[in-house]
């Protein structure tokens, strides 16, 4: 009998302690800032309400537009924002992490209705671009449409592959064709100024690669233009990317680590001081997979396939002199194959008669400025560098 007891008493013990950790809910905080979608504004006193909870759960803006949501269940949110005088948004597959705070930045449009009351009830619009200049043929995008859509491989152009008119040039890489026009024809802007082709292996000229420069990990809602474009877009004939770069938390310090077939990311982000002001930073590396699997000793084919990557976004509140970001972008990558001096191994195949090596280099750094005048207007500059360099070297064995 004792033995018996000495048998149950633990799996009666395990059996317990297994239910109490399924019973566990796991939460998380979502925060954010709420901001006139004009003249960038921040709006005091904006409803935002959690529409699948029970019980209710909502927040009210500060004097400063933000707004802090504590012990929301993890998952796929929807949030409800309302403002007196401006249009009702709804932003649905807002992602909550049990590792990570959410942080939003919901823009509302003004809603001049001269007329007797009336109750507003609009979804948010995928079709509808953040550039309100670009009324036709443009949509904006989300980071977490990246990582839902099939084969995006949080890639901003594998994702656009989806939209109509869109289709990729071949597999092995990005390019993309809009409506028949030619790859290179495609635009990369971020931040509001033009940038060379962010990927890795790129060619010279080319408007692709094999993968994506910027992590997801930086992206904030971005628009996609295949056409139509509006004035500020120069030197496209296909299509364009607005890229926009998200704010690190401004509260706490956070860390991230994933691990995927592309490769290894690392992100850290935070509240940065400037004396009784409060910034952010958030910064995020990446190293190839292939390449950690080649120096462990796995073989993975004859050529050598290696890349990096490097990304940061800091941002700077002046009082009344605006707010300063920082921002950029590097990459480096490089494929290599050593061929055979052995000619008895070139008869099956000739490639083998050959060694080569191909580069891509990529960088951009940029510093903006944005500072609001009176009620009605704003002002945004942005100065930035860029460059890339590509070596390709062939060598035959005689």
């Amino acid at each position: 009998m004792l033995q018996i007891t000495r048998i149950f008493f633990p799996i009666a013990l395990l059996a317990l302690l297994t239910g109490a950790a399924n019973a566990q809910q796991y939460t998380q905080t979502v925060k954010g800032i709420v901001l006139d979608k004009a003249v960038k504004t921040p709006l005091i006193g904006a409803t935002v309400t959690l529409l699948d909870s029970d019980p209710p759960v909502g927040a009210v803006s500060d004097a400063e537009g933000r707004f802090r949501l504590p012990e929301v269940s993890v998952g796929r949110r929807t949030l409800r924002v309302r403002y007196l005088g401006y249009k009702e948004a709804v932003i649905s597959n807002v992602i909550v992490n049990s590792g990570k705070e959410t942080d939003l930045v919901i823009e509302l449009e003004e809603d001049l209705l001269a007329a007797r009351e009336v109750v507003v009830l609009a979804k948010a619009e995928k079709q509808k671009p953040l550039n309100e200049l670009s009324t036709v043929s443009a949509r904006t995008f989300s980071v977490e449409e990246t990582q839902r859509f099939a084969v995006a491989v949080n890639d901003p152009a594998r994702m656009a592959s989806a939209y109509a008119g869109v289709v990729t040039a071949e597999d092995g890489n990005n390019i993309i064709v809009i409506r028949g026009n030619a790859p290179n024809g495609l635009l990369w802007r971020m931040e509001g100024v033009d940038i060379p082709n962010p990927n890795h292996f790129s060619s010279v000229g080319s408007s692709g690669g094999g993968i994506s420069i910027l992590s997801a990990q930086l992206l904030s809602n971005s628009d996609f233009l295949t056409g139509a474009f509006a004035a500020e877009y120069g030197n496209a004939l296909s299509g364009v990317f607005d890229l926009r770069l998200r704010k690190g938390n401004s509260e706490k310090r956070e860390y991230t680590i994933q691990a995927g077939v592309l490769g290894l990311d690392a992100a850290v982000e935070g509240p940065m001081r400037f004396g009784t002001r409060t910034g952010s930073y958030l910064v995020n590396y990446r190293y190839s997979t292939l390449s950690i699997l080649g120096k462990l000793g796995v073989n993975i084919g004859d050529a050598q396939t290696d890349f990096q990557d490097l990304s940061f976004n800091f941002w700077m509140p002046a009082g009344k002199w605006g707010q300063f970001t920082l921002f950029g972008l590097g990459g480096l990558s490089k494929q290599r194959y050593d061929g055979l001096a052995d000619s008895l191994q070139w008869e099956d195949d000739i490639s083998k008669q050959y060694a080569w090596d191909f580069t891509a280099n990529t960088g951009v750094l940029g510093l903006m400025h944005s500072i609001v005048w009176g009620d009605n207007t704003f002002l945004k500059t942005v100065v930035a560098a860029s460059g890339t360099r590509n070596g390709d070297r062939t060598e035959e064995f005689q």
